[in-house]
């Protein structure tokens, strides 16, 4: 009951983090917004980032409430948030830039709810199962997390395609049955520790986060003339604001009796090599990921046929071995784990994720979709031997009375990657095509036709919006000279070819594949790194007794 409970919750949270990426163009045409329009890019990063932030930010804090209050307490209510904020954003009664501040701000508070479901999951099932069944459990549990955020770029496609309010639809029944079924099954009987809130720790460590996030998320879009915006005296604020509030919560928490942030676990070899490993593969994973969808939806699926108002479905159903691979290697290795421990399993697994991307690497941008269907494959099945060991390892090495903030420090690292991933990589690709695609564009465009002072206009414009036209599955050709109106003017083979599928992938392939090899090369080397640091982890026991510590009232 503990186990498909929690699973159930996690799931419906980590799809609820990505299903609106694929779904992003028809909830903006929903709500009568042009997301790519110059004004309005920052609430498309918001739609995306909005939920990755606050679900980093806030983790540990519910991790630790978790442990003073009742970490099922927590879990019920977190379940309860969000199934309302699943309506409310599926009743939005907005249009333009309100309904889409509507949309943000109840994605944070559908986000709050989620961060309740995912700090405490890993508890309760840490306080449910022994020992030599821990690892099984949380395999399934971690992995269906994982796979539900490559399901919701799946379910995003098709619901997307039915309506746009369906998208969030989805959320409200599962929510609903989710918290009924919460409140009725669950119930507390898991090691409590009291304590008073640490106000200190919860405000430096949420402003600091939040700052250094939130600039990252500015950094990416252009400013003064360059291409990304790290130069941005408010970027350059937030991040400098952000990381002394960091310092200053660090040294706050090794003073303060009750601590939200237990620093002391980092002494647990297990618990620090296990974190470190796990914020690196997030990182690397959340680079995939982003890349992967630009990569099919804005190249390959147009070469081979698929419009691009099509490529958002079929992109989530051409990474379906990705998904395929977790639920093979998770749970499996997640049981044994348990008996052989977690150190081979865990760094074979990122090994894996390794050989993953330098194959991904070595690919033509046209690929035969075999050779990348195992390559995806392979790093599913590297994560998942990664995945659920791992976090049997770090939830076994603490003290019980420590589990919801350990769960929640977890949670933190993995979410924390997640959203850095697209800061870190976006920026990557931005400055990779930043240096190829303007005079690869401008000599594409005026073979063409279009007149060279407009093609220099459009080939100046920062790529950023480029890139996202082809996240958003929309044809970035279209977009960029429609503001010009020369494809009125062009011949109509000319056109064609110009708006056809074709024209843009073919010249866009040589500078996305100077990207592609920069974003891969690094996420390369971080599994390595996070490799080398699951090795380091040791050989531990786990802490306390072996003997639940939580059940259910069906027990």
């Amino acid at each position: 009951m503990a186990l498909s409970n929690t699973t159930l919750g996690v799931l419906i949270s980590a799809v609820d983090s990505s299903i609106v990426i694929i779904s992003l163009p028809a909830i903006f045409r929903g709500i009568g917004l042009d997301p790519l329009a110059p004004g309005n890019i920052g609430y498309l990063l918001w739609m995306i980032l909005g939920y990755l932030l606050v679900s980093a930010v806030l983790v540990v804090a519910l991790g630790r409430l978790g442990d003073m209050f009742g970490r099922v307490r927590m879990y019920n209510m977190g379940f309860a948030i969000f199934a309302c904020a699943s309506l409310a954003l599926s009743v939005d009664p907005l249009k333009g830039g309100s309904g889409a501040l509507w949309l943000i701000g109840f994605r944070v508070v559908q986000a709050v709810g989620g961060s309740m479901l995912t700090a405490n999951s890993a508890a309760i099932l840490t306080d449910a199962f022994p020992a030599r069944q821990r690892g099984m459990a949380l395999g399934v549990n971690q992995i269906t997390a994982l796979a539900g955020m490559f399901l919701g770029l799946l379910a995003g496609g098709l619901l997307a395609a039915i309506d746009w309010r369906a998208v969030f639809w989805v959320s409200v029944p599962i929510g609903v049955i989710g918290t009924i079924w919460s409140y009725r099954s669950l119930r507390e009987v898991g090691t409590r520790k009291p304590g008073r809130i640490d106000w200190v720790g919860n405000i430096t460590f949420t402003a600091g986060a939040g700052s250094l996030l939130a600039a990252i998320t500015y950094g990416i879009q252009p400013y003064g003339g360059h291409s990304t915006g790290w130069t941005n005296p408010w970027v350059l604020g937030g991040l400098s604001g952000g990381f002394l509030l960091l310092v200053v919560f660090c040294v706050a928490e090794t003073r303060i009796a009750d601590p939200m942030f237990n620093l002391g676990l980092f002494r647990i070899r297990a618990f620090a090599a296990g974190n470190l490993a796990a914020l690196l593969i997030a990182i690397a994973r959340g680079g995939l990921q982003f890349m992967l969808i630009i990569w099919l939806q804005g190249i390959w699926l147009p070469l081979h046929g698929y419009t691009f108002e099509r490529t958002p479905l079929w992109a989530g159903i051409f990474m379906l071995p990705l998904t395929v691979g977790f639920l093979i290697a998770g749970p499996l290795s997640g049981y044994l784990s348990d008996r052989f421990g977690a150190r081979l399993f865990s760094t074979s697994g990122l090994i894996l994720v390794a050989a993953a991307f330098i194959g991904l690497l070595l690919l033509p941008v046209d690929f035969p979709y075999p050779a990348f269907a195992a390559l995806l494959l392979l790093s599913g099945i590297g994560q998942g031997m990664f995945s659920a060991p791992n976090t049997s390892a770090i939830m076994g090495s603490v003290p019980p009375d420590q589990r919801g903030v350990a769960s929640g420090m977890r949670a933190t690292f993995q979410n924390s990657g997640t959203a850095l991933s697209i800061g870190l990589f976006f920026s990557l690709m931005i400055t990779g095509l930043a240096s190829t695609l303007p005079h690869t564009l401008n000599t594409g465009l005026q073979a063409q036709g279009v007149p060279a002072d407009t093609a220099q206009q459009v080939a100046g414009l920062p790529p950023v919006s480029t890139l996202f036209a082809t996240f958003l599955g929309n044809n970035p050709i279209s977009h960029l000279l429609a503001p010009s109106g020369v494809l009125h003017t062009l011949p109509a083979h000319n056109v064609q070819t110009l708006t056809g599928n074709r024209f843009f992938p073919e010249l866009v392939s040589g500078p996305f594949h100077h990207g592609l090899v920069i974003v891969f090369s690094a996420a390369a080397a971080m599994s390595l790194i996070g490799a080398l640091a699951s090795v380091l982890r040791g050989r531990h026991r786990q802490a306390g007794a072996d003997q639940p510590a939580a059940s259910t009232k069906g027990q």
